[in-house]
Parts: C-alpha cells; sequence; structure tokens
C-alpha cells in the first residue's frame, strides 16, 4: 500500500511539473510590513510590527493554454514574534526567520488589470532570536524560551495585478507548529501554557515583476 501511494504521488508531482512553462518564468522582488502575534505564548502578550523582503519566481502553468493559474515560490527575511502585554510593555520576543513561501496563485481573469488569490505552505527557518526586557529572565533560558528552529504555516491571501507588473497583496500565515515547544508552566495554574504557541502574521507586500 505504501509503495503504491508513494508510486501515485510521484506520477502526479511528475505529471503536474510537466505542465510548467519553467522557461516562461518570470522573477521579482517583494517586500512590506507585517503584524504577528504568538498565541498562548507569555501570556499576556501584544503584538509586534516588523517587516518582510525578498525575492519571488512567478512560474505558469501551462501558459500556452490560459495565464490565470502560477506557482509562485520565494525566499524572504520575515521578522516576526510579539511583544509583551501590560505586565511587561517593554518586553520583546523577536524571531527572525529565512522564510520560504510557495503559493498557488490564481488571477480571476486573464486580463492585465485583475484580482488574484494567493494559498499554500510557508517553510520558516529562524536564523536570529532576540528577547529583551523579559516579563522574567528565565524566559531568556534554553529550556523556556528557545524558540522552535522551524515553523510550518499556512498561508492564505489575495491582492490585485497592474499590468502584470506591480501587485499589492495582503496575506494572513496560520502557524501550524508549536513556537515555543519548551514553554510550559503548569505551576502558574495557566492552562494556555500548556497548548500549542501558534505564531501568527498578516502581511501586506508590493511585488514588483522584472521584465
Amino acid at each position: 500500500m505504501k509503495k503504491f501511494l508513494v508510486l501515485a504521488l510521484a506520477s502526479v508531482s511528475t505529471y503536474a511539473a510537466a505542465q510548467f512553462e519553467w522557461s516562461a518564468t518570470r522573477f521579482g522582488i517583494v517586500a512590506g510590513p507585517d503584524y504577528s502575534q504568538v498565541k498562548n505564548a507569555h501570556n499576556p502578550s501584544g503584538p509586534m510590527y516588523n517587516f518582510f523582503a525578498g525575492g519571488i519566481a512567478l512560474i505558469p502553468f501551462n501558459a500556452r493554454q490560459s495565464n490565470q493559474f502560477y506557482i509562485q515560490p520565494g525566499i524572504q527575511y520575515l521578522g516576526a514574534g510579539e511583544k509583551g502585554g501590560k505586565d511587561a510593555p517593554n518586553a520583546v520576543y523577536g524571531n527572525s526567520y529565512i522564510s520560504i513561501p510557495l503559493h498557488f496563485k490564481a488571477y480571476f481573469s486573464e486580463a492585465e488589470n485583475e484580482f488574484f488569490a494567493l494559498v499554500g505552505p510557508k517553510f520558516n527557518f529562524l536564523i536570529n532570536q532576540n528577547i529583551k526586557s523579559p516579563a522574567r529572565l528565565d524566559y531568556t533560558s534554553e529550556k523556556l524560551g528557545k524558540a522552535n528552529p522551524f515553523n510550518l504555516a499556512v498561508s492564505l491571501g489575495g491582492g490585485y495585478s497592474y499590468k502584470r507588473k506591480a501587485e499589492l497583496f495582503v496575506t494572513y500565515d496560520i502557524g501550524l507548529s508549536d513556537t515555543y515547544p519548551d514553554l510550559k508552566e503548569t505551576w502558574t495554574g495557566d492552562s494556555n501554557t500548556e497548548k500549542k504557541k501558534s505564531e501568527q502574521i498578516i502581511s501586506v507586500g508590493i511585488v514588483y515583476l522584472l521584465d
């Protein structure tokens, strides 16, 4: 059964890859601000404002029949995390990532000026963790404060394209990984500390596609 599933997946992947028009791939640059929070961590906590920037590739899916459907991979710097709440207003729990989004992109029509939708996974690899003025010093320790070196998220969003050249978009990333897997404190009486710490990110970006 496992062999059959592996063969079936390989066949589907090979077929899908064959439909991509690799020679028509376009590249672009992307940047913008983001708003993030980590649910169930350092309660109570507040949002952090940061930014992301990097590059994307726009790979058409069967462009000879339609110019509506694409795969859009990218590689970007992504700043996220959270700030302290009312009990520690100066606290900062910042996470910096190399982020690799892999979006399926669909324009609503073949028009040059058109809305589009985005959906797909995002793979975030931690490159730096910045903790300032924590609510408790042990939040800086390896035991409680160490962020997960890898975060997987599902990204949903949409935007508008002007002449398939300049684009504005919004995405919402739902973290599937536990951002702080060791941040569990049963002695506090806060049941949230036993829950998964999910990083949530809202991003607003501008894309400029190169010729």
